[in-house]
């Protein structure tokens, strides 16, 4: 999935008010208020994104081709089905590799794009070697083509719960989408099992992954 920040983008992390009584990232939020569940969510993605980026990327490599194999065990016969990816970001499982291998086996692969800052994301249809553009943030997108529908979307995650809901980089982009589709698509969350909390305090406007796939998950 394209990245999603509700600060203006995904690299920048702007302070939340200091407090000396503002919980620890990992404390959770003092109340259900959204406002004390942003800061708190804020904190926790720093934490995390710190975390992956720890890992080396030899490890990282590793582990997304175990992230892979998951996914082929989940997915089964690509043949026929639009699978939309990502492209890797901040120490994000790597699997264009695998994006490649889905193309070789009958399947078609597509890249989220944003078109405007608080609108649902598009989907273009992608193939390893088309030409790319610097989209948002300059993350690289399909240069061209039509949006198409996945069957499939494989979403990167920065935190994830026992209840499949996905802590993203706080723009809404992944729940806009997914609510504009006339159909819904098989969800499946990505990530290293570093990222497991025990909640993101899930709001009304979240929306759980139907799968989530770790290193850990095959």
């Amino acid at each position: 999935m394209a990245k999603d920040h509700e600060d203006g983008g995904p690299a920048q992390y702007p302070s939340s008010p200091s407090s000396t009584h503002e919980p620890g990232p990992e404390a959770g939020p003092t109340s259900s208020d959204w406002s004390d569940v942003k800061r708190w969510r804020k904190a926790e993605r720093e934490r995390l994104i710190a975390a992956r980026l720890a890992v080396s990327p030899d490890t990282r490599a590793a582990m997304s081709h175990l992230i892979a194999e998951g996914l082929d065990t989940i997915i089964g016969d690509v043949a026929g089905r639009m699978v939309s990816l990502y492209w890797p970001f901040r120490g994000e499982p790597d699997l264009r590799h695998w994006m490649a291998s889905i193309n070789a086996r009958g399947g078609r692969t597509a890249l989220p794009v944003v078109i405007e800052i608080g609108q649902p994301l598009i989907f273009r249809a992608y193939v390893p070697g088309d030409r790319l553009d610097k989209g948002v943030w300059n993350i690289p997108i399909p240069a061209e083509g039509d949006p198409v529908l996945p069957d499939v979307v494989i979403s990167p995650i920065v935190g994830i719960d026992p209840g499949n809901y996905r802590l993203g980089y706080g723009g809404g982009f992944f729940d806009r989408t997914l609510a504009a589709m006339p159909f819904k698509p098989l969800v499946i969350g990505v990530g290293y099992e570093l990222q497991r909390m025990a909640t993101i305090h899930p709001q009304p406007h979240d929306i759980p992954m139907d799968r989530v796939v770790t290193e850990d998950s095959r």
